[in-house]
């Protein structure tokens, strides 16, 4: 069957959320990971003709398996990616084959570009970080950047409801951060820990909640696209307990303690499920940019979307659906590798969204 699309982490959080998009717009999907009972059990929550299930170890004679398999372009869900290296993405080049993934490693992310040569020269696309950011809030920015003359500052973030399905490997990623000094980002002169800083945000119809910093790769992607001044990206968990329990802990790693927080993330998720009975699952993001308008004169624009009832999982999936459609369309026409930045409008973002409990406010009105 032509133009399948190939999900590695297929029957993950935000893999069986592709899947189940991809086809239910007709476009044929292999449901693939480690554990072939979980994939065919994916698969047949969906339609027979237009999802199989594979058995694939990317680390086990992976140019064999695309040989095989065919796939008109791969979407790499399998994270964390701060300690992965490019070995999937270059099989990929070397089979011909497009290739996105929902990277939130900043490293990594902004390092695929180092492939763009090989990528272009097999006609591919290698795309990075098709993901909420920096793929949604580059989407905002080129969305809005028209009403400013210049951009001082983007203050931005993403807050999950208790209730949202949470992944491990997102888990995973943010615990290898959690006290521990950042790499240096333009504007900030002086060390910035992960999950400190603490401030409380104010989203439409979910309130207050805190905040704490977060690496991501929009930290050196963004001011340099834009010429945003300064930047600073946060997330947070809906329950105070369960946000200023982590800020404790980044305390400790801060003061030396020798703790490896990412070895417990699968114990410590479990543990974040019994608090469920105390949140909702409703979420959000929020970007406030900061500026001069055209006529020079102090300038805010803000920005959310907010998600309800468990939908916010489906807004980090939406630049990896959009890109495999068009992929498969023959729309996409870049080859090269890159992040994925600019390469989504948020018209298009939001249209993919309207079936989903998801709203989006912007202040001052339009």
């Amino acid at each position: 069957m032509r133009g399948r699309i190939l999900i590695l982490g297929g029957y993950g959080n935000f893999g069986k959320r592709i899947a189940a998009t991809l086809t239910g717009s007709g476009i044929p999907v292999i449901v693939a990971g480690r554990n072939r009972d979980k994939a065919e059990s994916l698969t047949q929550l969906l339609p027979t003709d237009l999802a199989e299930a594979a058995a694939c170890d990317v680390s086990q004679n992976f140019d064999e398996q695309l040989s095989r398999i065919e796939p008109k372009a791969v979407i790499n869900t399998c994270g964390p990616f701060q300690d992965r290296d490019y070995s999937i993405a270059e099989a990929c080049i070397r089979n011909k084959v497009h290739y996105i993934d929902l990277a939130d490693g900043r490293d990594f992310v902004a390092g695929i570009s180092g492939l763009n040569e090989n990528a272009k020269n097999s006609g591919v696309a290698v795309i990075s970080g098709a993901s909420t950011v920096p793929g949604l809030s580059s989407a905002v920015l080129e969305h809005f950047k028209g009403e400013f003359s210049k951009i001082s500052s983007l203050r931005f973030g993403i807050c999950p409801g208790q209730k949202a399905e949470r992944g491990l490997a997102t888990t995973q990623s943010i615990l290898t951060y959690v006290g521990k000094p950042l790499q240096p980002f333009q504007s900030h002169k002086k060390t910035v820990y992960g999950w400190q800083d603490l401030y409380r945000q104010t989203y439409p119809e979910l309130g207050r909640r805190w905040m704490a910093n977060c690496d991501i790769p929009d930290l050196d992607l963004l001011p340099a696209r834009y010429g945003i001044g300064k930047i600073q990206f946060s997330a947070g968990l809906e329950l105070s307990i369960m946000h200023l329990g982590l800020w404790g802990l980044s305390w400790l790693v801060r003061c030396g303690l020798p703790l490896n927080l990412q070895r417990y993330a699968r114990a410590l998720l479990e543990a974040s499920n019994w608090f469920n009975g105390m949140g909702s699952a409703d979420g959000g993001m929020h970007m406030i940019i900061a500026g001069e308008d055209q006529s020079g004169e102090p300038y805010t624009r803000s920005w959310f979307i907010i998600a309800k009832g468990g939908d916010g999982p489906q807004i980090p999936t939406i630049p990896a659906i959009i890109l495999a459609k068009q992929i498969v369309a023959g729309e996409f026409k870049l080859t090269g590798a890159l992040p994925c930045v600019g390469l989504l409008s948020l018209e298009m973002y939001v249209r993919e969204l309207s079936s989903y409990k998801i709203t989006t406010y912007s202040f001052p009105p339009l």
